[in-house]
């Protein structure tokens, strides 16, 4: 490790740049590369984020050097500002920032105007001119640091300036004068006091290290690592720490603050969008204290108030040709943050813009088309999994309605719940399986969790840009921001629209993409993917190796999975298709017979029913393979569990209640998943596997017949001994054959099987000898490779991701190591027996990103997931060949 802990920029010096993010965080490589660029940026200093991993490693101790480090770089930056920290003459004021390698949007901590005291404040005043604007910093300022630095709830200090207006009798912040202001700092430090027992700082060294210590701490505060655990961000990583140079947007009417996008981040439309405020610091217009104003006229939406392209037209056209230099140098969408100090322009920040899905994959393609980025690079910019934001369905455009307000279209998308108003509540409430609206005045950092479990948000204030906006479209989330028809009233669990009241647990409606907030629960329809998104895919589909198959049951599965590109079946669960009531009955009466006629007698009443569900879907997948899996599940799932339905049954079979509850006790397992089940029915009962491939492939000589083209795979679960494969398939191949060549038809068929124990994997070579195909049900080989049951495990599964014993839950993204380590040997084995053997994977890790990325890496030929995550596992192969080469 460099002994370097701390990097400095500033005027035309700077020693890092853009690729030394794992160093420097996102946000100071980027200062860096913009001060190698020729971008205005107040000047500053960077520690690493290795200083926060030594500092963790070390009992939270730092590296002995950092101090001369810090200092030296202090003093470089007051010769280059020609001031002086902690100077009452020219006083030196320091932002103190986080920064990721990657954007996690306020959920770590800032202070501002670090360096004020009694002292400097009268440099600040001097300066500026105005004793107002130097004590509005000096409360932000004690405000901020006791909060972020000292711990004391904000609220108990916000209290304190809400009575200074009351007691004034203003409503904003703006109407206190000078005077008012400083007996607020006065009583700031006496709450101060009286909360922590300490004065409150006044060595502007001591103020600088306690932020540097409280930034560092927030990496591990409840909100990041929510965020991280939802992003996959490692816990390792660390944050770096921005020290740069205050520049002001609240010294007067020549100063302003804002936020912009180089391209509108929730459609993605070639726009310049932002917001700014006049007279204002950089959390006025994130925080949504303020209604922001639009930053041009273009982005305007329902905005009255005037944008900063008319009221300073000059400063609008630098800002426009800056944000042109920053997307050009790196050739993507730029979220910026920017300051005017008394007509001047500073940059603030630069990052890649969080954006919806649907904005990504338009930038993406526009990006192309403009020579920016090849299709191979566009291909990367689109997070696999946020495509299923895509697919979420829309609100009926025909459905009665009922609008009570409108606000701002924050991140598109439909959502319909109860109304919350705690984000804790929102995420109990989630975990008890109810649907929420997180309702709030407007969110911060510590409402992620709760944001997070609801199905959206709404907030009377903020804008486009406001936390709640940024935050929700980055996760996808429905948000409708700056709705200021509503006033919240946290203490009664209530908001007001003009004379209506709504209570905790009402449904509301929210549309995310018009802003519309409506009662009640409204019909939805599935959304129309547009052109953009066909594109997008077809880009994909060139780059990926690995084919991805459907998990589909019903022909209208089928259907809708091949309409997202699904190359095929992987997984058919023939049990599922027994629950409709006709087909239960016989099912039941097959498994209660006591002999194997009257097994037989009820699975002919079966075969037509499977056979008519076999016609379907091959007719949906035409042309297209199909595996079909036998029977898996214990019997006695398939039987009644209560009173009434046990006598029903008892009546229809002509036995007693005492007859029928005794034989289905004795179908009772202790650990039925690792019990009579898979291929171990179809031995100890051939009979219902010989009628299942009788109805699959006289089906498939049926549709064949009609012209359509037929690939049936016959799959046969939970083998883990070569001898039980062969004597089910030696029986299904005499089955097939005759029926085959009874028809006069030429179908081609093949016959394989699950591997989903630990000893089928090790055994592979010699069970390749029987299989013609491998699927990998890799729910089962985690449950068997791990010893737990996947029904049970979620109960205290998040108790080993919470205590980072696990990193993933291995049910959700495949354990590599362990499960993973199996499909390798599994692969390997069969195909030194079967070259050509073909292998896929059916679990629900076939639609995990991840996961598909390993599947790529083992040299498996095809995926399989539920049909509305084919898209996802689609783009996530592109990605996995792309990323591989």
């Amino acid at each position: 490790m460099s002994d370097q802990f701390v990097y400095s920029f500033g005027g035309d010096y700077t020693e890092g740049n853009a690729g030394m993010k794992n160093l420097l965080g996102g946000k100071g490589a980027n200062l860096a590369e913009m001060i190698k660029i020729g971008v205005p940026v107040p000047p500053g200093f960077t520690i690493t984020t290795a200083t926060c991993v030594a500092f963790y490693e070390n009992q939270r101790q730092y590296p002995e050097v950092l101090e001369g480090q810090v200092r030296a770089a202090l003093r470089r930056t007051e010769v280059t500002m020609e001031k002086g920290f902690g100077n009452s003459e020219k006083p030196l004021l320091f932002s103190v920032r986080s920064g990721a390698r990657v954007s996690m949007p306020g959920m770590m901590d800032t202070v501002l105007n670090l360096g004020l005291n009694d002292e400097t404040i009268k440099g600040l005043i001097a300066g500026s001119g105005s004793a107002r604007f130097a004590y509005d910093s000096y409360r932000r300022f004690i405000q901020m640091y006791g909060n972020v630095v000292m711990g004391i709830e904000g609220e108990k200090l916000e209290v304190l300036l809400e009575e200074a207006k009351t007691k004034k009798g203003v409503e904003l912040d703006t109407e206190l004068d000078a005077d008012d202001l400083k007996q607020l700092v006065a009583d700031l430090k006496a709450e101060v006091k009286k909360q922590t027992g300490t004065d409150f700082p006044d060595d502007p060294y001591d103020q600088l290290w306690g932020a540097i210590t409280a930034v560092f701490d927030s990496w591990n505060t409840k909100r990041a690592e929510t965020y991280r655990r939802l992003n996959d961000i490692p816990d390792h990583w660390g944050t770096a720490v921005n020290v740069q140079t205050m520049v002001f947007g609240n010294m007067g009417e020549e100063c302003a603050t804002g936020v912009a996008f180089t391209r509108d981040p929730s459609t993605g439309e070639n726009l310049f969008y932002g917001e700014f405020l006049i007279n204002a610091q950089g959390e006025d217009v994130v925080a949504g204290i303020r209604t922001p104003q639009p930053i041009n006229e273009v982005g305007r939406k329902d905005s009255t108030l005037p944008s900063l392209e008319t009221v300073m037209p000059d400063l609008y056209s630098e800002l426009v040709t800056v944000y042109q230099k920053l997307e050009k140098h790196y050739t993507d969408m730029q979220d910026l943050e920017f300051t005017i100090e008394n007509h001047k322009l500073w940059l603030l920040q630069t990052r890649n813009g969080k954006r919806t899905v649907k904005a990504a994959i338009k930038i993406a393609i526009d990006m192309v088309a403009e020579g920016l980025i090849d299709k191979r690079e566009a291909v990367m910019r689109v997070e696999a999994d946020k495509l299923d934001n895509l697919l979420h369905p829309t609100l009926d455009p025909d459905a009665d309605k009922t609008l009570i307000a409108k606000g701002l279209p924050a991140s598109p998308g439909a959502a319909c719940g109860e109304i919350v108003f705690c984000a804790d509540e929102a995420e109990t409430m989630n975990a008890d399986g109810h649907k929420v609206i997180l309702v709030r005045a407007e969110t911060s950092p510590e409402d992620i969790n709760g944001m997070n479990a609801a199905q959206g948000i709404l907030t009377s204030r903020g804008g486009m840009t406001s936390h709640a906006a940024v935050v929700a479209r980055g996760m996808g989330k429905c948000c409708v921001a700056g709705c200021s028809e509503i006033f919240v009233d946290y203490e009664n669990d209530t908001f007001k629209v003009g004379t209506s009241l709504f209570k905790k647990g009402d449904i509301i409606t929210l549309d995310g993409s018009t802003g519309e907030v409506f009662t009640g629960k409204i019909a939805t329809i599935i959304p129309q993917l547009d052109s953009d998104f066909q594109t997008f895919m077809e880009w994909a589909d060139k780059f990926r190796k690995l084919n991805v198959r459907t998990n589909a049951d019903t022909p209208h599965d089928a259907t809708v999975a091949r309409g997202f590109g699904a190359e095929g079946i992987g997984l058919c669960r023939t049990e599922h298709m027994f629950f409709e009531e006709k087909r239960i009955r016989a099912v039941r009466e097959m498994i209660l017979a006591d002999n194997l006629d009257g097994r037989k007698l009820a699975l002919a009443k079966l075969l037509p029913e499977q056979k008519s569900d076999f016609i379907g879907i091959f007719k949906a997948m035409d042309g297209l393979p199909v595996t079909v899996r036998l029977l898996d599940p214990p019997l006695h799932e398939f039987l009644p569990q209560n009173e009434d339905d046990i006598k029903e049954l008892a009546d229809i079979m002509g036995v007693s209640l005492a007859a029928l509850k005794e034989r289905t006790e004795a179908l009772h397992e202790f650990n039925p998943m690792l019990g009579h089940r898979g291929c171990r029915l179809g031995i100890s009962y051939p009979e219902i596997y010989d009628m299942q491939v009788r109805a699959i492939i006289e089906a498939a000589c049926e549709v064949a017949k009609a012209g359509i083209k037929v690939i049936p795979e016959i799959m046969i679960p939970l083998v883990a001994d070569v001898n039980e494969l062969k004597f089910l398939k030696d029986r299904s191949k005499i089955i097939c054959d005759e029926i085959i060549a009874a028809s006069g038809t030429a179908i081609e068929y093949m016959i394989g099987t699950m591997i989903e124990l630990p000893r089928a994997a090790l055994t592979a070579d010699v069970i390749a000898q029987e299989a013609e195909f491998f699927s990998f049900g890799t729910n089962d080989l985690t449950q068997t490779t791990y010893g737990l049951s996947r029904d049970d495990a979620g109960k205290f599964l998040s108790d080993y991701t919470d205590k980072k014993i696990f990193a993933n839950d291995p049910f959700v993204s495949i354990d590599i190591d362990g499960v993973g380590a199996l499909v390798e040997i599994g692969v390997t084995r069969g195909r030194t027996t079967r070259p050509n053997l073909k292998v896929g994977i059916c679990g629900e890790h076939g639609g995990e990103p991840k996961s598909i990325a390993f599947c790529h890496r083992t040299a498996l030929n095809y995926v399989s997931c539920s049909p509305f995550r084919v898209p996802i596992a689609r783009l996530a192969a592109a990605q996995a060949a792309i990323s591989d080469s």
